[in-house]
């Protein structure tokens, strides 16, 4: 579920799609700020915590401000800070042209590195034991998704937008499916934020349709296989 780019892209890929007012340009700039795949483990982390905290008791000793701070800091040090740190690395040794990695090329380092990323929490948490084994799941089916998508990115420009909210709408299917949780309303609400936010990736000429459907596709699958994997 990494990295479509350190942020997202402000110029429009010239000749393809209508060109949309700057206000909408513009509003569409944020919610690709604010719905940047780099923040949705944690949004996911959040989100258990909230509903079903039940199920990560094992971290809550851990704790040292307050309840499971040391699982939020290993979540985002590993899927935003590790993966900005790499982009800005990238960009100041000439390997990147900007932190918006508009084309492919330049997006192969910055998957690399976030491939091993994932890698490294899935594989870190399913050592442990800890964690149960659907959240183990959304990191395998994480690291599958950016793998796909660094296989697909020699023929498209995969929107990472898609496999991120992708991956979201894929785990909540999975908790159900697998763990036959009733999660109806949060797959409502995800299935309208990703609307929102594909219609935002266009508006700004930053995908199209297939590349976002393309997206959504490997996101959703990749989590499905990552449960029936772990879980089923």
């Amino acid at each position: 579920m990494m990295h479509e780019q350190a942020l997202p892209e402000s110029n429009m890929r010239t000749g393809e799609g209508p060109v949309f007012p700057p206000a909408a340009r513009s509003l569409a700039q944020v919610i690709s700020y604010i719905t940047h795949p780099l923040f949705l483990p944690t949004l996911v982390t959040f989100l258990i915590l909230q509903s079903i905290p039940e199920y990560m008791v094992a971290f809550k000793p851990l704790s040292k401000k307050f309840a499971f701070d040391v699982l939020y800091f290993r979540v985002v040090a590993i899927t935003i800070f590790f993966p900005l740190l790499t982009v800005l690395l990238a960009r100041q040794l000439g390997f990147v042209s900007s932190i918006y990695m508009k084309t492919q090329r330049e997006r192969i380092i910055p998957y690399v590195a976030i491939i091993i990323y994932y890698f490294w929490a899935f594989y870190t948490f399913l050592q442990e034991g800890a964690a149960p084994r659907f959240y183990t799941a959304f990191f395998l089916g994480s690291f599958l998704a950016v793998s796909i998508s660094f296989i697909t990115n020699s023929f498209m420009k995969t929107s990472l937008h898609g496999i991120g909210w992708g991956g979201v709408i894929g785990f909540l299917l999975a908790l159900m499916w697998g763990m036959h949780m009733n999660v109806s309303l949060p797959l409502v609400i995800t299935f309208f934020v990703t609307g929102i936010v594909a219609t935002a990736r266009m508006v700004l000429n930053a995908h199209n349709p297939v590349e976002i459907y393309t997206g959504l596709f490997i996101g959703i699958i990749t989590q499905l296989a990552a449960c029936w994997f772990l879980v089923i």
